[in-house]
């Protein structure tokens, strides 16, 4: 059969290396699989297939330190999870049968419980009886914080299988950031990273959950997939009717060839593992100080990244000979013989000619070299597809001299003594974006006091926002950035009384809103509307530790990072909390149906503002977070094709979140047996969540901050430049506790 493209050029940095243990991993296997029948008469493998595919030659390519008893269970890992991906393409996604998937697979998690003593149920077929085998041999070893978090990525390996089936059932192909998403959980790679803990050295669980190793895990396992579909796609997409694959999702969305959509994901791929060395080599130092881990702290966490980088370039090695891909023209690589670089067997992935391909050096440097404010005349702004209904408040004009009021008491609009960085407002500017018309689109239902309060929250995270470029970016100050975080987080205790005195107009502010907004909330309510403060506020030090390098970001992480500082998690936690206590199960809103629903439209709502700063973030401000100036980097092209790219993301992340609601939300409804009053409440959610992007866009279209006429300094600013992004919290809302 010819080839559907030619495969690119990989960027393979890492050399792989040969578990000595590979034939005794073999034997061991296929004994294992045997045993549990899923050779003979499984319907799916014979003996031959487990062969040809060479699992246990996959596992000592990408752990190839580990002994032989951990190669045999890693590998016996491996059979079990391309086993079930096999026998549920043959059993439910080939009939399309949903409700016998959603069986199969909600049996699935009893096999894997936290505490051994109450044993398993009785196994009813092949996959069942290999995961209660395999959970028994791993997680004695096992911490309870790895249990929780292995358990959790196979579950989602499991579940989300689903997710491609009823694509498939329909014909949708995804979009890119939908595809990157849902990929993670489907795909298996952070899967993947759990096992590399068992083989390599467990993270200690107080930095398990942090930025730097999130960015590891997720780098590693975008690029793991991206990999696997270029090899795949042949197999996947022709003969076995799949249709979440990075290629055709990228073929589907720009509209261009295949060939052209494996070059560009093949960039993605490369992009990805340039971000996971950024995260190793910056990143990871500065997690080591700012939690101050101990040697064998860092030790376990190094040992780990280490895991990562040999599954990378092993997965490749492996992928290049198994006979389940497409190989036989691809470029092999070549051996490099230099004093100071390992030799031996298994040792020739390391290809310095992938290293310095002419693409991945082109990437990275343009990443690393924007001018900045360099002249793009006034922003494009395209016409914005807008399916919800704006409403406004009756209350607008008391929020906006209420908001404003507040605003001068807390010093936001004088300088400040001994801060110079606070002069960045004065009242005319503050009136001219009309925090409070924003407040009144999101919420039109609020009382008089909700829209006032949401409005301050509005200006203080704008003015925050404003302020983090203006006085740590310019002078490149990170560790003054850290010290001004570090006490803004400290204005937020959970207990009350465990507030300081204000220092800053910024502090002081923060401080009223925290005790106004959550004096009524209980503790757990507290400890998670301040998690994602927390998580907006340290999103700031990640955006001035970009400027201080003038490093335009990867744009997965850009994307994923534009949603904290943008402030959607915060806003989004203060929708649903008016809702909490009327039937709705908190698994709920953890689910994937609602964090898709929340990230699609959150998505949205951050290339609207993106598109209309353009012009004031990239040549007012030097800014160098911006959706279209990170699609131009990427793609390489210019500001007309980048706008559009972007504007027709942001319309495919608009008709996902329509899809959701009208066809995934019912389904979750159903799984979980809601009552009428739970379905009110999430059906209102929605509702808010409609309120909110389409008071986003009309605030955008209303105020005076982003048109041309509004980017000049006036006269009494012309010493300070105001720089940094208009703060995501325009879409916030506030329901104030009963």
């Amino acid at each position: 059969m010819t080839q559907p493209f030619q495969l690119p050029d990989f960027y393979v940095p890492y050399p792989a290396r040969l578990n000595p243990h590979l034939e005794d991993a073999r034997t061991h296997t296929k004994q294992w699989a045997r045993d549990f029948g899923m050779l003979e008469g499984s319907g799916v493998w014979e003996e031959s297939d487990l062969d040809s595919h060479d699992y246990a030659l996959l596992c000592s390519y990408t752990h190839p330190d580990c002994d032989r008893d951990a190669l045999a269970l890693v590998t016996d890992w491996y059979v079990w999870v391309f086993f079930f991906d096999d026998h549920f393409l043959e059993m439910y996604k080939r009939s399309q049968d949903r409700d016998g998937a959603k069986e199969y697979l909600d049996r699935l998690a009893a096999f894997m419980p936290m505490d051994l003593s109450g044993g398993f149920p009785e196994a009813t077929n092949p996959v069942e009886a290999g995961l209660a085998d395999l959970w028994a041999r791993t997680v004695p070893a096992m911490s309870a914080d790895w249990r929780e978090r292995f358990s959790l990525s196979t579950k989602n390996l499991l579940n989300e299988s689903m997710w491609e089936l009823a694509n498939i059932n329909i014909g949708r192909v995804a979009n890119p950031l939908e595809y990157i998403e849902m990929r993670r959980k489907v795909g298996g790679a952070p899967w993947s990273a759990g096992l590399i803990e068992y083989v390599s050295a467990e993270v200690p669980a107080r930095v398990a959950h942090s930025r730097a190793l999130g960015v590891l895990r997720d780098a590693f396992s975008d690029a793991v997939h991206i990999r696997n579909d270029i090899f795949s796609y042949q197999r996947e997409v022709a003969d076995e009717g799949e249709l979440s694959n990075a290629i055709l999702v990228l073929e589907t969305f720009l509209g261009c060839t295949t060939q052209e959509a494996a070059e560009a994901s093949n960039d993605l791929l490369t992009s990805r593992l340039q971000q996971f060395e950024q995260t190793a080599l910056v990143e990871l130092p500065q997690l080591f100080a700012d939690h101050a881990l101990n040697p064998a702290e860092i030790a376990a966490v190094l040992a780990y990244a280490k895991g990562l980088q040999d599954w990378q370039s092993g997965g490749h090695e492996w992928h290049m000979v198994s006979s389940r891909y497409m190989n036989k023209e691809a470029r092999p690589t070549a051996p490099t013989t230099l004093p100071f670089l390992p030799s031996g067997l298994g040792t020739t992935a390391l290809d310095l000619r992938s290293v310095f391909t002419k693409r991945s050096m082109e990437l990275r440097h343009r990443s690393f070299t924007h001018v900045p404010f360099e002249r793009t005349g006034p922003s494009v702004i395209p016409e914005i597809y807008m399916p919800h209904r704006l409403s406004l408040s009756p209350h607008l004009a008391h929020a906006r001299e209420e908001s404003v009021a507040w605003s001068r008491r807390m010093g936001l609009l004088d300088p400040q003594p001994g801060d110079p960085g606070s002069a960045i407002w004065t009242e005319e500017r503050l009136r001219g974006f009309d925090f409070a018309v924003c407040s009144a689109g999101i919420d039109p239902d609020a009382t008089p006091e909700q829209l006032v309060l949401n409005a301050c929250w509005l200006t203080w995270g704008t003015y925050g926002d404003d302020y983090y470029p203006v006085v740590f970016a310019q002078s490149r100050n990170l560790p003054a950035a850290k010290a001004t975080t570090a006490r803004l987080i400290s204005m937020i205790p959970v207990d009350h009384a465990g507030q300081p005195e204000p220092v800053t107009a910024m502090e002081r502010a923060l401080g009223d809103l925290w005790v106004r907004t959550s004096a009524g909330m209980s503790v757990e309510q507290r400890t998670e509307f301040r998690a994602t403060l927390v998580s907006m506020l340290e999103s700031w030090l990640w955006e001035v530790d970009n400027q201080v390098q003038n490093r335009i970001p990867d744009p997965v992480d850009y994307a994923e990072m534009r949603r904290h500082t943008f402030g959607s998690h915060l806003t989004m936690y203060l929708c649903r909390l008016g809702h909490q206590g009327r039937g709705i199960p908190e698994e709920i809103y953890t689910s994937g149906t609602i964090r898709s629903l929340e990230n699609a439209v959150a998505d949205a709502a951050c290339m609207i503002n993106d598109i209309y700063s353009y012009q004031k973030e990239v040549e007012v401000e030097g800014e160098v977070h911006n959706y279209v100036l990170v699609t131009r980097n990427f793609f390489d092209i210019d500001y007309p094709q980048a706008l559009h790219i972007c504007h027709e993301l942001m319309t495919r992340r608009t008709e996902e979140f329509e899809h959701i609601v009208a066809t995934q939300l019912p389904l979750l409804y159903d799984d979980w047996k809601l009552g009428a009053e739970a379905r009110e409440a999430l059906d209102a959610y929605v509702g808010e969540l409609k309120d909110w992007h389409a008071g986003i866009l009309n605030w955008h279209e209303k105020i005076r901050r982003y048109r041309p006429e509004d980017l000049h300094p006036q006269p009494d600013l012309l010493s300070t430049r105001i720089l940094g992004p208009g703060f995501g919290m325009s879409a916030a809302r506030i329901s104030l506790p009963a």
